[in-house]
């Protein structure tokens, strides 16, 4: 596929091409093999707990339903990227096309929205079993649960659409060359000819909001979690509590960690290998990881996961 290097309007580009992580020839089909190892685990691991989820009536509460629908949303934000990462390792000119390269970029980043507000709710759904226990099976309705689940969805969507058209309207010129596994907006909009500092505000005030009120609202719902919990005279009841919110902060950690990282990390070329190995961790190992911490700090997915396994 030919790629125009004439700083013409953005309708003449036919695709970018992602580098990835260059290497030798060998080592790009070592990097296939490992990725789709990984690929089909996370599928299948996530693909378990909605299952269990699905057909274990015992899990058919606000919790549970809330991490089957987080399982589905890690599905598919491995899916927007990975595909795509392990046709580049079998392709010599690791092109992406105009329109599939935007699309990338969408489905990816609201995807990482959605997954930034579901952490949110599920953290309030741990505040409310915690703090309010008496009254938390009249609030957290399954019509509110469905309700928070819908909103996660659609605000996720909705996030980053009207920068990710603006941007999509822009002129590129250049290389084309996207230092990158993914189609990320500092290595697009580096290729623009000419800057758009009201976008990369915009698009920078976006990821901000996005960031840290839902982090803001995980860390409030957890320090009330934690005065509550602090006054429960039984070691019992301490330990409920923490097995029920530990897998959780786990997964908000490991989130949350790579993505301040990436957040904070400067945006310099000298720094793209770190950008791209942290984009890696949270966009790639974190969906993995995640099914392996819910079941085996929840006794409940444990026996329901081992049910699951046996039929």
């Amino acid at each position: 596929m030919n790629i125009s290097n004439t700083p013409n309007s953005s309708s003449t580009i036919t695709g970018f091409i992602l580098l990835g992580f260059p290497c030798s020839r060998e080592e790009q089909i070592l990097l296939f093999v490992l990725f789709s190892v990984i690929y089909l685990l996370t599928l299948m691991g996530n693909g378990s707990i909605i299952c269990a989820v699905r057909w274990d009536q015992r899990l058919h509460t606000p919790m549970y339903i809330l991490l089957a629908n987080f399982s589905f949303l890690e599905i598919w934000y491995v899916t927007s990227t990975v595909p795509n990462m392990l046709a580049n390792y079998l392709s010599d000119t690791k092109v992406i096309s105009f329109s599939g390269c935007f699309l990338q970029f969408y489905f990816f980043f609201s995807l990482g929205s959605t997954e930034c507000f579901f952490l949110a709710i599920m953290a309030f759904d741990r505040y409310l079993a915690i703090c309010w226990p008496l009254h938390y099976p009249t609030i957290m309705t399954g019509r509110l649960c469905t309700n928070l689940v819908i909103s996660c969805w659609v605000f996720g969507f909705l996030w980053f659409l009207i920068p990710i058209i603006i941007i999509s309207q822009m002129s590129f010129c250049g290389s084309r060359i996207i230092d990158h596994f993914l189609c990320d907006p500092g290595p697009l909009l580096a290729l623009t000819c000419t800057r758009a500092p009201a976008i990369e505000l915009t698009s920078s005030t976006l990821s901000s909001l996005l960031l840290f009120i839902p982090f803001f609202f995980i860390v409030v719902s957890y320090a009330l979690v934690l005065r509550a919990v602090l006054r429960v005279p039984s070691a019992a009841g301490l330990r409920k509590a923490f097995s029920t919110c530990g897998s959780h902060l786990a997964v908000v950690s490991l989130f949350y960690g790579s993505v301040m990282v990436m957040y904070v990390s400067p945006t310099s070329e000298r720094e793209a290998g770190m950008q791209k190995m942290v984009t890696l961790f949270y966009s790639v190992v974190t969906p993995l990881i995640n099914p392996i911490i819910y079941s085996l700090r929840n006794k409940d997915m444990k026996h329901a996961m081992k049910t699951l396994l046996r039929t």
